[in-house]
Parts: C-alpha cells; sequence; structure tokens
C-alpha cells in the first residue's frame, strides 16, 4: 500500500515539475513576441500648404480608362464544348470566342426542312388542282400558310442555332475568362471580360473657373505619368454640363493609342497652355495619399493625423493645386505618412 502511495505521489510530483517548466517557456516565449503598440507615436515630417505659382501651363490630373469595355454573355443553353481564347488574348471583331453545343438545334432543323419540304410538295399539288377546280380555295390557303409558317420555325431554329455561337463585338483583349470547358451555361451568362485599349479616355475635374478654357474638339496634349514629359496627342469629346458639389467638371478626352503604350487605370494629366501664370493654394505632391481621382493628405490636429479629403485643381511636377477642403494654416504630414492610419498619434523631429 506504501508503495502505491509513493508511486502516486512522485507522479504528481513530476506531472508539476512538467506544468511548471510548460508556464516557464510559454513566458519567456511571451516576453520575446514583438506586440505593436498602437498607441505609440508615429515619427514623421510636417510642412504646410503653401502658395505657388503655376507657369505657362495647367496640368489637370485623371486616370486612364479603355474607350469599350464589357462583359460577353451567352445568348443560349447548353454546354460550352469550345473555347477559343484565354485572359490576355488579342482578337478581332467577328472572331469566334466560344461555342456552345448545338447537336439537338442541328436536328430540329434537319426536321423542320423535312416538313417544309412536305408543305411545299402539298401546296404544288393543290395549286395544280385548284386550277382543275378539284380542291377548294380554303385548301389551298391552308397549305400555303403551312409553308410560310413552316418557313418561319426554320428561321427561328437557324437564329437558335447562330446564339451558340459567341463572337467578338469589337476587336480587344481578353481581360478576364469566367467560364470552363464543359460548363453549362443559359442566357445571359457572363462569359468573357473584352477591353478596348485602341484609345482610351481621360477623365478630369476641372474647376468652374478653368472649364470655359476646355472646347468640344479641341486638340490637347496628354501626359503619363509612368512616361514623365513624353507628351500624347487626345481631343476633347465630352465636357459635363452639370458641376458636382465642389463645382468641378467632368472634361474627358479621347486618346489614341495604336501602339498600345499606354494601359487602363494609368495616372494622366492633360495640359493646356496659360497666357500667364497663376499662383494658388498648393500642397507637395509627395504629400499625396491615394489617386489623383480622390486626393487626400494627413492634416495633423493635437499631435493626431486625420486622413482628409481635399479638392484639387491644377498641377504641375511638384504640387497640386487645393482648391478646397484644406486652409492655408493647416499642419499636413510630408514625409512617412506610409505608417500612418487615419487619426493614429504622431511626433515630429
Amino acid at each position: 500500500m506504501r508503495r502505491v502511495i509513493t508511486i502516486v505521489v512522485v507522479a504528481v510530483v513530476l506531472v508539476g515539475l512538467i506544468v511548471f517548466k510548460l508556464m516557464s517557456n510559454k513566458k519567456e516565449v511571451q516576453a520575446k513576441i514583438f506586440i505593436n503598440d498602437v498607441n505609440a507615436a508615429v515619427l514623421v515630417k510636417t510642412g504646410y500648404p503653401t502658395t505657388h505659382s503655376f507657369e505657362s501651363s495647367l496640368a489637370f490630373l485623371g486616370t486612364f480608362e479603355p474607350s469599350r469595355q464589357n462583359t460577353i454573355g451567352s445568348d443560349a443553353n447548353g454546354k460550352l464544348v469550345s473555347i477559343r481564347f484565354e485572359e490576355g488574348d488579342q482578337v478581332r471583331q467577328g472572331q469566334l470566342l466560344a461555342k456552345v453545343d448545338d447537336e439537338m438545334l442541328q436536328l430540329q432543323l434537319q426536321n423542320a426542312d423535312v416538313g417544309l419540304e412536305g408543305q411545299k410538295n402539298d401546296d404544288r399539288r393543290y395549286s395544280n388542282l385548284e386550277k382543275e377546280n378539284a380542291v377548294s380555295g380554303v385548301q389551298v390557303e391552308k397549305t400555303r400558310l403551312g409553308v410560310r409558317s413552316g418557313e418561319l420555325q426554320k428561321k427561328q431554329i437557324q437564329k437558335q442555332i447562330k446564339s451558340t455561337s459567341i463572337v467578338a463585338p469589337y476587336s480587344g483583349v481578353i481581360t478576364r475568362k469566367m467560364i470552363d470547358l464543359g460548363s453549362f451555361v443559359g442566357q445571359g451568362t457572363p462569359l468573357f471580360e473584352l477591353t478596348d485599349i485602341s484609345s482610351l479616355k481621360l477623365t478630369v475635374n476641372v474647376p468652374e473657373r478653368d472649364v470655359l478654357k476646355f472646347r468640344l474638339g479641341q486638340a490637347v496634349s496628354v501626359r503619363a505619368d509612368i512616361y514623365g514629359d513624353q507628351e500624347f496627342p487626345g481631343k476633347i469629346t465630352n465636357i459635363s454640363v452639370v458641376a458636382d458639389r465642389a463645382h468641378n467638371f467632368k472634361v474627358q478626352i479621347t486618346v489614341p493609342n495604336p501602339k498600345r503604350d499606354l494601359m487602363a487605370g494609368m495616372y494622366g494629366s492633360v495640359r493646356l497652355k496659360n497666357n500667364a501664370s497663376v499662383t494658388r493654394l498648393a500642397v507637395p505632391r509627395v504629400a499625396l495619399v491615394g489617386s489623383s481621382k480622390n486626393p487626400q493628405v494627413y492634416v495633423v490636429r493635437n499631435n493626431v493625423a486625420h486622413l482628409t479629403t481635399f479638392n484639387a485643381g491644377t498641377s504641375d511636377g511638384d504640387y497640386i493645386e487645393v482648391v478646397s477642403g484644406i486652409n492655408k494654416g493647416d499642419v499636413i504630414v510630408v514625409k512617412g505618412q506610409v505608417n500612418l492610419q487615419d487619426k493614429t498619434k504622431i511626433k515630429t523631429n
């Protein structure tokens, strides 16, 4: 009995030692884990909006968009038996993209041809008998109507067969393929996304005071950020007749892109020659957060960075005009904003 008690005591002591060791190891591991202090201040460099002179040309920012981008759907029901293109492939207008199984429709067409042939034979026979007054005119009329009905039925089946061939409505690039071979599709099922970048659209927001400088059909110079000072020819194809709440008007420029040098989604700007320089409130471009369509900066209040949206106007390589949303006395973050989120505490050197 004493031996059993001794074994039990030893086992309990061993278990206790193991638990103690595991707890000690856990504390050591936790002590080594880095835990980010969300309340810690982030070191940044700050500055102020300033008045800046925009020289002999004005630039308005935007993003290049494809001239056409559509989802190509199926007009037929059935199983896909052929897919001719993959994502990234260039296609021409009228090329076959995919094929839906049409075997049953082909059989229906053959059956319609047989029925139509019989109706035409009956029509010829009854027409000859009518000349001899052997049949009534009503019977002849019925056979002729039967021929017309058979022809219409044949055209319906032919149209259904044609709809099993999905073709490209215009030339472009397959930017998305949403089906696989053997998939069952129905009317309206999306199959491909087709994008045409043979020309691009650059849409910019123009302040009210500058909108009259644009005219429909006007030739303008367009730049893409990725190409630096290289210019591309463009033409103004649309000017909005309604301003947004910030009194900006959307101006659309069409840019030919025959060599595919430009791609949809790139940042771009349109430049207009100006007779004299203009001085406006501006922020350094390095302070910009987000895209040119939705420009934002971090404004510092009580050592806290607040993500602030503002309305941008003209631009050059270094500064962006502030139309509204930021005041001259505001403190803004010009370096280190990559480490910030809205309402993050900050500190400066």
